[in-house]
Parts: structure tokens; C-alpha cells; sequence
């Protein structure tokens, strides 16, 4: 476990061989945000580019960009993916819809893929009764199997609803927003605690494209007065979607990082994106990511030339970044793939002393906390 108490030093670690514990940290639980602030721009902005930090407010954001800088965006929307329910015996269960399914042959579009979480899976060909079932005026799903292999980590249903409703029309109807483990908010069927806050404040304020579980937090201190600011300084924007998925909460469980298997996520970079990119880069400005999903897009997309697809990028020390020069993002958990992609973004030795930094300055993490700003590291990490 890396030691984050004041004035700990961090080892040489020009050509070393990261393991998962380099990425472990101890975190005061009472640092962990389980509340926006009050306003989305008043929030602390740990300005990380130089050697020494600076502690700042994220409405400075504006000022400490260039003309001629790109702001890049992840559009997702996050979805009311959570649904409680029951099987035919009773039992309760949940399930957290990560995708809804394109219609195909044999998909007539009401197939989705889900984690579930119940005391004992039901059989393939069950059906079990969501928000009271069909007939109560919830809906029906049907278990069709695992995905996207026959022993895959996530179930596929076809859902029913009483009036052939899409998949979003019944999430929006009989979902919960799916917060993070860490915001300790306890949901249930019948009782949905600060629903109106989260609501708004768990989703930015140019969400667009629905399909997300999680959002992308980086991108939550935005508000209009930002964003205003940022135009008037001639700092362009630019959007992709990445559908932040569950996974992104899950830490890595392997000592041995190869042996890590990452979470697969759908992303697009529309062709107005593609062209304020070689703008950007003609006339010498600065790609500004916000968010490790932005990130994980723009470098799926130069590592493979895909503007659209599934990507299960993983990104640690030694990653070789082809689009992002600067980057605007939360703090993130122990052990998570994002401590190591920022550390291969900004260096691990900084990373470690901005976490020793922001822990001992008292910063806010995760979600709902607060920011941090870093350049793209010109020497190995």
C-alpha cells in the first residue's frame, strides 16, 4: 500500500514493473464525497501540472487554458438503469442494465445485457417480474442467457411491457439512478432518498446520448458560467459518448496487471469531433480531455482508427498518448484502471505526490468531489 502520509517519498520508477499494490492507497472515508457542491463550479481544482501543486477553485478552470485549446467532452447520459423486481417464486432481485441492444435479426429491440444481483440465478427461459410485473404495470424480462459468451459476466433479458414500451421507455419509468457503491444512499423499490438532487446534479449539463451507469464525473463541475467563460477566451469544445459502464468501479484483483481483463465499453467520436481535432492540431493547440472516458475514446479511436465500436482499452505507465495533452479529471479509487491511467498520463511519482497532497489538503474524491488538473508527462513515466 503506497504510504500518502505528508512528506512520504516515492521510489525511482523510471523502468520499473508496476504491480497492483503500487496503485493501493488508505483514504480517510470521511474524504469520500457522498454529496455534490453546492454549486457545480464552486468545487476545488488541484492544479497538478507543475512540481509543486496548487490549490485552486474549478471556476479558475478557463483562465489557466490557452487560445486555441480543444475542450473534449464525453456526451453520455446516464440512464435509470437500476430496476428492482422479483422471480415467479418470489424472490427479489435487481439488475443494473449496462446496454441496450441494436435491433437485428432476432432482436426486434427489446434485448438488453444486465448485472444481477439475487440470492439464487434464475434458469435460462425464466421469466421474472420487474417494478410488480407486466400485469401490475410494470414489465416482464425474460432471462434469454449470459453475454456477450455463454459464460459471460453479464445476463441477457428481453423485457415485455404491458404497451411494447423500448427498453429507455421503461428504465425511465420504473428505474432508479444507479449511484455509485460509494455514495451511501440506500435504494429500494420503495424508497428512492434524494432522488430529485442526484437527478440533476449526477448528470452534466450537456448530457445528450443516453446509455451510461455511471457518470462522467470530471465532467460535473461544468456549469454555464464555465462554459461561457471557456468561449469567450476562444477555446473551442468538442463532444464524443462513451457509455460509461458499471465496470468502472471495479478494481483490478490481479497482482500480475497483464493478467487484468477490462471492461468493454461502446464509444463514438462524431466526424464534427474529427475535424475540431485536425483544426486543433493545425493551428498548434492543446487537446483537453475531460474525463478518463474522454481519454480512454480519443486514444482508442488514434490506437485503432475506429471512430465508432466496443473498446477495452487498458491504459498504465508506459502507454505511449497520441491525442490527450491535458487533462481535467476526479480523484479515483485504490487499485482502480484509472489511478493507473492517470499515472501514465502525469507520471506515478507526481500522481502519488498530488494524492498526498489533495489527501493531506483535505480534497473531496471520487464522484461528487472535486478535481484535479494534469499535463501529459514528455518523459517516461
Amino acid at each position: 500500500m503506497t504510504d500518502f502520509s505528508p512528506g512520504a517519498a516515492s521510489a525511482p520508477h523510471a523502468s520499473r514493473v508496476f504491480t497492483l499494490s503500487d496503485f493501493d492507497f488508505s483514504l480517510p472515508p470521511e474524504l469520500i464525497a457522498q454529496h455534490p457542491a453546492p454549486e457545480r463550479s464552486a468545487s476545488r481544482l488541484l492544479d497538478g501540472r507543475a512540481m509543486q501543486p496548487v490549490d485552486r477553485i474549478f471556476r479558475e478552470l478557463p483562465g489557466l487554458l490557452r487560445e486555441g485549446d480543444l475542450l473534449v467532452f464525453n456526451d453520455t447520459r446516464v440512464v435509470k438503469a437500476r430496476i428492482f423486481g422479483e422471480k415467479a417464486s418470489g424472490g427479489k432481485l435487481e439488475l443494473l442494465i449496462e446496454r441496450v441492444l441494436p435491433a437485428e435479426a432476432g432482436n426486434p429491440g427489446n434485448e438488453v445485457v444486465a448485472h444481477m444481483k439475487v440470492s439464487k440465478k434464475p434458469l435460462p427461459g425464466s421469466v421474472v417480474h420487474m417494478a410488480g410485473g407486466r400485469k401490475a404495470g410494470g414489465f416482464d424480462a425474460q432471462l434469454l442467457g449470459r453475454w456477450p459468451t455463454e459464460d459471460g459476466p453479464l445476463f441477457r433479458f428481453a423485457l415485455h411491457g404491458p404497451a411494447g414500451e423500448s427498453p429507455w421507455e421503461l428504465m425511465d419509468r420504473h428505474g432508479h439512478l444507479p449511484l455509485p457503491p460509494y455514495i451511501e444512499r440506500q435504494q429500494n423499490a420503495d424508497h428512492d432518498p434524494d432522488e430529485a438532487e442526484d437527478s440533476q446534479r449526477y448528470q452534466t449539463v450537456f448530457a445528450r446520448n443516453p446509455g451510461a451507469v455511471a457518470a462522467p464525473t470530471a465532467a460535473l463541475h461544468f456549469d454555464e458560467g464555465v462554459l461561457a467563460d471557456l468561449a469567450a477566451r476562444g477555446i473551442e469544445r468538442a463532444s464524443v459518448t462513451l457509455h460509461v459502464g458499471a465496470g468502472t468501479f471495479q478494481p483490478c484483483k490481479t497482482e500480475n496487471l497483464a493478467e487484468h481483463q477490462m471492461h468493454s465499453e461502446w464509444y463514438e467520436i462524431p466526424l464534427a469531433t474529427l475535424a475540431a481535432l485536425e483544426r486543433c492540431r493545425q493551428r498548434g493547440g492543446r487537446v483537453v480531455a475531460v474525463g478518463t472516458t474522454t481519454v480512454r475514446t480519443l486514444e482508442s479511436w488514434a490506437k485503432t482508427g475506429q471512430a465508432s465500436g466496443d473498446t477495452n482499452i487498458f491504459i498504465t505507465p508506459g502507454f505511449a498518448f497520441q491525442v490527450v495533452d491535458v487533462l481535467v479529471t476526479n480523484f479515483h479509487l485504490p487499485k482502480s484502471t484509472l489511478m493507473m491511467l492517470v499515472s501514465a498520463f502525469a507520471g506515478y511519482a507526481h500522481i502519488m505526490g498530488l494524492y498526498r497532497h489533495s489527501i493531506a489538503q483535505q480534497y473531496r474524491f471520487f464522484s461528487y468531489g472535486d478535481a484535479m488538473l494534469l499535463e501529459r508527462a514528455r518523459s517516461s513515466p
